[in-house]
């Protein structure tokens, strides 16, 4: 021990103050990491020697009882009392089972490395597992999510099969179709669920800035998915990337003045004046790599004569510019070995020491850069610091770069790493080069079979760049672009459009540039600005590409029903129902979507009843034919063209298939406006409960994808229910929100519920303004029809019969061609409330055999309400009160409060009193145990569940542990009993 301690204070000597720690008898730098215990360096390495001051160090096995490669580090860390009490509860957190995100921020050099290393320094009895961002890598698609998973890839047959599938095609470990990014991040989810089973896990992602765009996504879903499955996630970042936005932060500043001093104090090598001293803590702002780099290298007389001057570099420039002057001073051989290692980013000394062969660097090289304290030549190649990387890099010419690179791609096995390979060959070639061109564009179609669209964006933008042909460069561009566009960089995705079109293109590729600027617009705002756009596009496609052409006016026919009111001039619905009746038919027999397409067309070209036929041989045949993605592609809009001719058959059939293929294929993105189609069905058939699970699972796709959804299905669901409060908030945030995306839709969608909302509470003249400004729009597919028969309602219960004949003449006009059983049972009822006497009582009667026969129950309780209220005005006490009962029992039974509430006042009003059902609140469940507990009730297994609301198989059996001590039950099957309908149990919003 002895010895080891005369070691430690001679090499601390020797290296100011960096050496960390021993590690069963050898030195450990304050900047590296530890292996694996029982880590082996790559095969077919040698043991090599590497000298440290004073002592030799062989590389090889590293001793050691830490199984993670952040393990130590408390020797050093100095002062952060604050910061280490709010990472000692994050662990211990964990260590009880819980799951915990946390943002460790700051700039470089403030000590983010140094917190992440204590708290793997404390976090005994936990696994532990890190990666590193690191910026040249930040265009190879999953190479961090493959860093931080490596040591669990054999765990991944423990996943359910779509997830595993996932996963390994995005690792490259196996063939198959474009894995969904979320599908990966629920793999991901559970693979570290599984890790954290046997003891908590703890994962460390340093320089998060710096990740690949796939593996920042993923992880960041995963963070905000983490429940109860004893996982620990913490990232360390200078800014930390937008995927990160909203989740806990630890932001780390400057040390403390006198711990400041004293860290200064250690790396001072002779007396200075205090007031020199004082302007370089107050300069450095506390920053320790400031404060032990800065002094480096500064005569006395230059420390004398200021720290800072005006002008002078940003801070970490100023830490780096420092970094660069010692790079500067070592041997040629050294600082180039160093350059290669800055260019190389995955650390691994085979290929570096392969690539050095090729550049004629012996290993002798390596020790004085040990011995300057800059890089470690061990187990894996480590720089002290990332600035210590940019510094050497930066410091390389031109010339040497491409030198660098060259040798690197030399030594990269082209059968192993092929894509690292081709990147290094574009960073080492002097000019346009097709072969490089051409091998970037096959990584390109590697990685983005793998899901890695912004990897595959980037491989193409670079071969864009080397491709000597004018021609080619031009289609490479345009495909560049369109990886661009699905990889959402709308900057960057414009430019390189700007580019294809400088260059010489066909007919088809122009009308492609146009598409692909069309869907950009509509990626980044559903709203109008898409359409003239996508018409564009498919004008250009007609005689180039008819199928295309249709295609794209399918998409236009989306984006101006989403547009809606907010449509500009020539950009509504009936615009493009105009070019599509100007454009050539399809060259084969029409298909579903052929047919989906004229049907539209022919609606708003000439009008509701020359287009049922066309539409109801769509709305039957509709995905035949069809690929799976454009399946997806047009559910939406073949359902809504379903609502709009009131065929309930087949909204209920759309909508089911909507839901299966979004979530069969991972589509998270699409999963939302899919759930919210089928919210509606369920409601229009009275069935709240199915309604509100399927709304609390939008909500966690939204809040796991990051995504800015319109709350349909949340607003239609409060209004039905009569909940004022949640309603009227939803209802005004998305009036706030919608115009600025150019969603006019949703300003209908709002309205309507609105109008919903103040029928079912009797404040009939809020409801009939709301109906009226839904209504102002008859070119929209769905809501605003829907809100014509709140308008009749609403303006007959005012008194404003005028209005509610002319809302009256205009829903009778499609309900009447229609001609389904839902379509004349509204206008039955809405007819009724404008009549009297036998003909008001025949018209109720028709109302509610029709919607008897129907899956809308909603609709029907509500005729059976508006009977019972004219029984009661005609002074038919008895025959209201039957009437009065039958609408009550079925909106309570449903969970339509106000409208319940309504028919007991009218109750009471005939001298009956009905008794308010009574809702057992003794328990209560927070909203995320009831959610859980209803789709347990419904059958689903944990692992399903667990996909459905984007949570891991452990989490959801915590919550249904609390269910069941909260409920006093023992099994699943008893959960019918104990939440029959899914909302005894919820407790009030």
């Amino acid at each position: 021990m002895t010895t080891q301690a005369s070691n430690l204070r001679r090499m601390r000597r020797r290296t100011e103050g960096r050496l960390l720690m021993l590690v069963d008898g050898r030195p450990w730098w304050a900047g590296e990491k530890l292996p694996l215990a029982g880590h082996r360096s790559a095969p077919g390495w040698p043991s090599r020697l590497v000298r440290w001051p004073k002592v030799r160090y062989s590389v090889g096995v590293v001793p050691g009882s830490a199984d993670s490669p952040m393990r130590g580090g408390a020797a050093q860390l100095l002062g952060r009392r604050a910061e280490r009490d709010v990472l000692d509860r994050f662990l211990a957190a964990v260590r009880v089972g819980e799951s915990r995100t946390l943002v460790v921020r700051g700039e470089p050099g403030v000590g983010k490395t140094a917190l992440l290393k204590y708290l793997a320094w404390q976090a005994s009895g936990c696994r532990l597992a890190a990666a590193t961002g690191v910026q040249s890598e930040m265009e190879l698609a999953f190479a961090g999510l493959h860093q931080l998973l490596a040591p669990m890839l054999d765990r991944l047959e423990r996943l359910p099969g779509p997830q595993r599938d996932a996963l390994r095609t995005a690792f490259g470990m196996s063939a198959g179709p474009v894995p969904d990014r979320f599908l990966v991040g629920l793999a991901v989810l559970g693979l570290l669920s599984e890790m954290a089973a046997a003891r908590p896990l703890v994962c460390l992602v340093d320089d998060e800035q710096w990740l690949d765009h796939a593996s920042a996504q993923i992880l960041a879903f995963v963070a905000r998915r983490l429940g109860a499955e004893a996982v620990g996630l913490v990232f360390g970042a200078r800014v930390p990337s937008g995927d990160l936005a909203g989740l806990p932060e630890l932001v780390v500043g400057g040390l403390r003045e006198d711990d400041a001093r004293g860290l200064l104090g250690s790396v001072l090598t002779g007396p200075m004046d205090e007031r020199v001293r004082d302007q370089i803590v107050a300069e450095t702002r506390g920053n320790p790599l400031a404060l032990l780099e800065l002094p480096r290298g500064l005569t006395a007389a230059e420390l004398a004569g200021g720290f800072g001057l005006p002008g002078a570099l940003s801070l970490p420039r100023r830490i780096e510019e420092s970094f660069r002057r010692r790079v500067e001073a070592l041997p040629a051989q050294t600082r180039l070995l160093l350059l290669l290692a800055a260019a190389e980013p995955t650390g691994d000394p085979v290929l570096l020491w392969r690539a050095a062969g090729q550049l004629g660097i012996g290993a002798e090289a390596a020790g004085p850069a040990a011995e300057a304290g800059l890089a470690e030549f061990g187990a894996r190649v480590r720089f002290r610091h990332p600035l210590v990387r940019s510094a050497a890099y930066r410091s390389a010419t031109l010339d040497e770069r491409q030198q660098l690179h060259r040798a690197l791609a030399k030594a990269t096995d082209p059968a192993i790493d092929p894509d690292r390979r081709a990147w290094h060959r574009a960073h080492a070639a002097p000019g346009p080069d097709e072969d490089v061109a051409a091998e970037l564009e096959r990584s390109a179609d590697r990685v983005q079979a793998r899901g890695g669209l912004a990897a595959a964006a980037a491989f193409l933008e670079r071969a864009t760049v080397l491709t000597p042909n004018p021609a080619q460069r031009a289609v490479r561009a345009l495909a560049a672009a369109q990886a661009k566009v699905q990889a959402g960089g709308s900057g960057a995705a414009l430019d390189l459009l700007a580019m294809a079109e400088a260059g010489p293109l066909s007919e088809l590729q122009h009308a492609l540039v146009d598409l692909a600027r069309a869907q950009l617009a509509f990626a980044t705002s559903r709203g109008s600005d898409a359409v003239p756009l996508l018409l564009q596009a498919a004008k250009q496609l007609e005689p180039i590409d008819a199928g295309l052409g249709r295609a794209t006016y399918l998409d236009a026919m989306i984006a101006a029903n989403f547009a809606g009111r907010l449509a500009g001039p020539g950009a509504d619905m009936l615009a493009v129902a105009r070019a599509v009746s100007a454009a050539p038919p399809p060259l084969h027999a029409p298909g579903a979507s052929d047919l989906l397409l004229d049907g539209l067309a022919t609606h708003y070209n000439e009008g509701y009843a020359a287009a049922l036929p066309i539409l109801r041989r769509a709305l039957v045949a509709f995905g035949g034919g069809m690929s799976a993605d454009q399946e997806l592609r047009w559910l939406s809009l073949a359902f809504a063209a379903a609502i709009h001719i009131w065929d309930d058959d087949r909204a209920e059939v759309l909508s089911k298939r909507y839901v299966e293929r979004a979530r069969k294929v991972g589509a998270l993105i699409e999963l939302p406006l899919a759930l919210s189609r089928r919210v509606y069905v369920l409601l229009s058939a009275g069935e709240l409960t199915a309604a509100a699970t399927l709304v609390e699972e939008v909500q966690a796709a939204t809040e796991a994808t990051g995504t800015n959804f319109t709350p349909y299905a949340a607003m239609g669901l409060a209004a039905l229910r009569g909940d004022e409060i949640e309603a009227s908030a939803l209802i005004e945030a998305t009036l706030k929100d919608v115009p600025s995306r150019g969603e006019g839709l949703g300003i209908t969608a709002a309205e309507r519920a609105n109008a919903v909302l103040n029928n079912g509470l009797g404040h009939y003249q809020k409801a009939q303004a709301a109906a009226q400004r839904a209504t102002v729009n008859d070119r929209e597919l769905g809501f605003s029809n829907w809100a014509l028969a709140e308008l009749i309602e609403a303006a007959t219960r005012s008194g404003i019969s005028e209005t509610a004949a002319g809302a009256y003449r205009r829903l009778a006009e499609i309900t009447s061609a229609s001609g389904t059983d839902w379509a004349l049972g509204v206008q039955a009822r809405s007819h009724a409330l404008l009549s009297e006497g036998e003909e008001a009582e025949d018209l109720y009667r028709q109302a509610i055999a029709r919607l008897g026969r129907t899956r809308a129950r909603a609709e029907l309780a509500r005729a059976h309400l508006l009977y019972g209220e004219w029984l009661r005005r005609e002074r038919r006490r008895a025959d209201a009160r039957e009437r009065l009962r039958t609408a009550h029992r079925m909106l309570e039974a449903m969970g339509m409060e106000a409208f319940a509430e309504r028919a007991r006042r009218e109750l009471r009003a005939t001298g009956e009193t009905a008794r308010k059902r009574t809702v057992a609140t003794t328990v209560e469940l927070t909203a995320r145990e009831a959610q859980i507990a209803r789709l347990a009730r419904d059958g689903l297994s944990n692992p399903e569940i667990g996909t459905r609301l984007f949570l891991s198989p452990r989490t959801v059996q915590y919550h249904l542990r609390n269910v069941f001590t909260k409920l006093g039950i023992r099994s699943r099957g008893q959960l019918y009993r104990v939440i029959p309908n899914g909302r005894a149990a919820v407790p009030p919003r």
